[in-house]
């Protein structure tokens, strides 16, 4: 009896110790890629996924929400062909290609979360439609998409000598945050979109784009003042500037002659960029006046010289969603990159 006993205590002390092991793994894999998060909690929600949630009720991170896709279609557009990529990689060369490697590690993670959600958004599998110049891709490798380059190509521009380390760095940063895509109300972000330079304000959606999405709120985005890319300036002589102007709309009948009188803006948006501007007989947006004239911002003013008209921008992109000089300024500030999405994604969640 006492045998018997002793055989059933020892082998439930043993299936103990192996739960308690169990336990202390599976939670160790679930705080892996928090960042630099303290004080953390876990519990399941209602839906029973594990979530993840600092004390400061900013940082979240849910996980087994939505089904596992681990390759995407990407078109390569100088060799015209489809290829099939691993997720992971694919992050990691569009990371690589589309924010700079000396930016703080918690940016390029947040642009690696950006960089993979915006992939996913386009698979078919999670309710994406592709990419209308990928023919049949879901996603192609130029700014249409999001920029992406394999490791030789990238160190090729990197240099053999420095490339290795760049690459291994933003390697590096993918894999802490493996897997984890932006989600709202439980649903997979669909409009994951970053630019690189604010002018100190992000831009709500509606008045780039014409949608409204709750998550593209105009915030604040300081730390960018000072920036080199920050400021820009074109010139255009009032002849030259008529005929880009006519040749693009035909029935705005601007003159050289008449050009002060014809280029007015009407309003701004509420970070500042120009909503509105009349050009001859037309109005249009202030982001189709930008992209006629390859301007980097739309937050501009306009200053009428003798036979010249110069533009002077603030900032660098569409200004909606993540600014990646801001998620920098950020990080250099301390604030992890959970922090950094929620902020430019505002009520979204990080999920698994």
């Amino acid at each position: 009896m006492r045998k018997v006993f002793s055989t059933i205590h020892l082998k439930n002390i043993f299936i103990l110790i192996i739960a308690f092991i169990a336990f202390i793994i599976i939670t160790s894999l679930l705080i892996v890629g928090v960042g630099n998060n303290k004080n953390i909690n876990i519990h399941k929600d209602e839906n029973k996924s594990t979530v993840i949630k600092s004390v400061d009720n900013k940082s979240v991170i849910k996980y087994d929400l939505m089904p596992k896709v681990t390759k995407v279609k990407v078109f390569i557009t100088k060799e015209n062909t489809i290829k099939e990529v691993n997720l992971e990689d694919y992050v990691t060369g569009v990371v690589a290609s589309e924010m700079p490697v000396g930016f703080e590690i918690e940016a390029i993670k947040a642009q690696a979360v950006a960089a993979r959600t915006y992939a996913l958004a386009h698979v078919a599998q999670l309710g994406g439609a592709g990419c209308k110049n990928g023919k049949g891709a879901d996603v192609c490798d130029t700014v249409h998409c999001q920029v992406y380059m394999t490791k030789n190509e990238r160190i090729k521009v990197w240099g053999r000598v420095k490339g290795e380390g760049y690459w291994n760095k933003i390697k590096n940063a993918v894999e802490a945050t493996a897997g984890e895509v932006l989600t709202y109300n439980d649903n997979l972000v669909m409009e994951p979109y970053y630019f690189s330079t604010s002018s100190g304000k992000t831009e709500n959606s509606e008045d780039v784009f014409t949608t409204s999405v709750p998550y593209l709120r105009s915030v604040e985005s300081p730390g960018e003042e000072k920036l080199k890319n920050t400021k820009s300036s074109k010139t255009f002589n009032y002849k030259e500037l008529s005929q880009i102007i006519n040749n693009n709309y035909y029935n705005a009948r601007v003159y050289a002659s008449n050009i002060r009188n014809q280029v007015i803006i009407i309003d701004r948006t509420q970070a500042g960029s120009v909503k509105n501007i009349k050009v001859g007989s037309i109005t249009m947006t202030g982001s189709k006046f930008r992209t006629m004239l390859g301007l980097k911002s739309s937050n501009f003013i306009i200053k009428f010289n003798s036979s010249s008209l110069e533009i002077d921008c603030s900032g660098y992109g569409h200004d909606v969603g993540m600014s990646q000089y801001g998620a920098d300024a950020m990080a250099k500030k301390g604030e992890n990159y959970i922090d950094i999405l929620t902020h430019y994604y505002q009520g979204t969640a990080i999920s698994k």
